[in-house]
């Protein structure tokens, strides 16, 4: 018992002022304060363990979030870094003649790369908001919005990592484009390859000419899965080919994309087919860009395939990329056609046997 409650109590027993029934009614009630007391103090070391044990938690909480915002800013430094290796190289490939075409690129990387970029940027920012507000709570000892608050890091960081492997997809991408070419065949989702270029190209004739726009149809067959070619050959070739697509599709009278004067609206269409094994050969890959332009004259059908053959004005064109690219596709095995009708448009189709 309680030292205090226990002189309490001897007084009572000591008096000769009180009756049996008061000093029995007295006692009852000090040994009831004193049960009180020692529940009292149980609860409160219960307590205490639970504070020292929820501080041992936040400070490893805390530490583990601030190795993940260390993360997040090495994650910026490795973009940053990224970025400007990407700009070494495109300066590079403006001085290979192959490679010529993706310097018209640079606008379309950097669009790409900014989106990605900004939303890293700005979930670094609110994450970084988070947490200084998590030390407020923590310092107030609302471990309820601490929790709470927790959890929203945890989201941006995801957020966070999911826009990170977007940009480095790019940047990998474009660097395993822009390398020397070795000419050996890789794994590659043809898909992912045609989409790529296809915004690309597009948002780098944006930048170059503002009244440039085209409304784009793609149609993917999802069945075709990988296939083995050299990426960066193929790539060219379907850079090339949507280029010319673009240039054509806003049917302008003397051609090039800057008098869109006509009621016309440009359109330019993109797919990729499996076709299946048939008259004893295998499998297929079909790649078809076509657009609604006023198509090829009857009387140059049998030039464009010709080396420096161009109907661009000059400083728009070499004349070498419908050549080049007769010749990659030839050295896969396959075969570059060409439809046209005057006045309504132009498909290119790439035939490739598909090997795996």
């Amino acid at each position: 018992m309680n030292q205090n409650l226990q002189t309490i109590l001897d007084f009572i027993q000591q008096s000769e002022h009180l009756s049996e029934e008061e000093k029995t009614a007295l006692t009852k009630a000090a040994k009831e304060a004193d049960r009180a007391l020692t529940i009292s103090e149980f609860k409160l070391e219960r307590t205490e363990k639970v504070k020292r044990t929820t501080a041992i938690l936040l400070e490893e909480t805390i530490e583990e979030l601030e190795q993940k915002r260390k993360s997040i800013e090495e994650t910026n430094d490795a973009l940053s870094k990224s970025l400007e290796e990407l700009k070494a190289t495109q300066a590079q490939l403006i001085q290979s003649e192959k490679m010529a075409s993706l310097g018209e690129l640079t606008a379309g990387i950097a669009h790409e790369i900014q989106n990605p970029l900004n939303f890293v940027n700005n979930f670094s920012e609110v994450s970084r908001e988070l947490l200084e507000e998590m030390q407020e709570e923590l310092d107030a000892g609302n471990l309820e919005d601490v929790r709470e608050i927790a959890s929203d890091v945890i989201q941006n960081l995801e957020k966070i990592n999911h826009h990170g492997k977007r940009a480095d997809g790019i940047v990998k991408g474009m660097l395993q484009h822009s390398r020397k070419n070795t000419g050996e065949r890789e794994a590659t989702d043809i898909n992912v390859l045609v989409d790529e270029y296809l915004r690309l190209a597009y948002h780098g004739l944006r930048a170059k000419d503002k009244s440039f726009n085209a409304t784009l149809e793609t149609d993917y067959d999802n069945s075709i899965g990988k296939i083995e070619i050299v990426p960066q050959d193929i790539g060219r070739v379907v850079l090339n080919l949507i280029t010319n697509a673009f240039y054509a599709a806003p049917l302008p009278p003397e051609g090039g994309f800057k008098n869109q004067s006509q009621p016309h609206k440009p359109t330019v269409w993109i797919s990729t087919k499996k076709n299946p094994p048939s008259g004893g050969r295998g499998a297929w890959l079909m790649i078809s860009v076509k657009d609604n332009g006023p198509g090829i004259p009857k009387k140059i059908m049998d030039k464009i395939f010709q080396p420096f053959f161009t109907t661009k004005p000059t400083g728009q064109g070499t004349g070498l990329g419908l050549s080049l690219s007769y010749d990659i596709v030839k050295a896969h095995g396959g075969e570059l056609k060409v439809e046209t009708k005057e006045g309504k448009g132009t498909e290119f189709i790439i035939s490739i046997p598909i090997k795996k």
